[in-house]
């Protein structure tokens, strides 16, 4: 609303409402994501490589089970309450890589263990992460339907 429709009393609200409101480190906050989600990245770096180097996986075949790697940790630093205060501190920096995926996963399993495990934990645990799921797996048969229609007119 341009300030001119704004009456008297909504001018003032906003005026001491802008005075009182804390100032967000947004600077601070972005650096703190960046270093956070890069260490876990480089985290995963460092377990594929492992699976190269140990168990002679190829640089295409390791991927997959370090993506399970990271997940099962994030659940497991989750359920020991330590991924909660790398998130307080990092905010998006450990939401937005796969961790985020294994902490929503776990997260919602724990709120939900009292009601039992079918309904409490079977039946919450993919509130959020279903739906990523779901989008996951409808994008990747987009995605193949698209390059195989490529590859039968030629166009690859």
């Amino acid at each position: 609303m341009p300030k001119q429709q704004k009456t008297m009393v909504q001018q003032e609200y906003e005026e001491i409402e802008k005075k009182y409101e804390t100032k967000r480190p947004v600077l601070k906050n972005c650096v703190r994501a960046f270093f956070v989600g890069g260490l876990i990245c480089a985290i995963g770096q460092a377990i594929t490589y492992f699976y190269i180097y140990f168990f002679d996986f190829t640089e295409q075949t390791a991927g997959n089970p370090t993506v399970a790697t990271l997940v099962f940790l994030s659940m497991l630093l989750t359920g020991f309450g330590v991924y909660d205060r790398i998130g307080q501190f990092s905010g998006a920096g450990s939401a937005v890589p796969v961790t985020g995926f294994g902490n929503s996963v776990i997260s919602a399993a724990i709120e939900h263990r009292t009601e039992g495990f079918v309904l409490g934990v079977g039946g919450n645990m993919f509130k959020l992460a279903g739906s990523v799921i779901v989008f996951g797996v409808f994008s990747a048969f987009v995605i193949a339907l698209i390059k195989t229609l490529l590859f039968k007119f030629g166009v690859l």
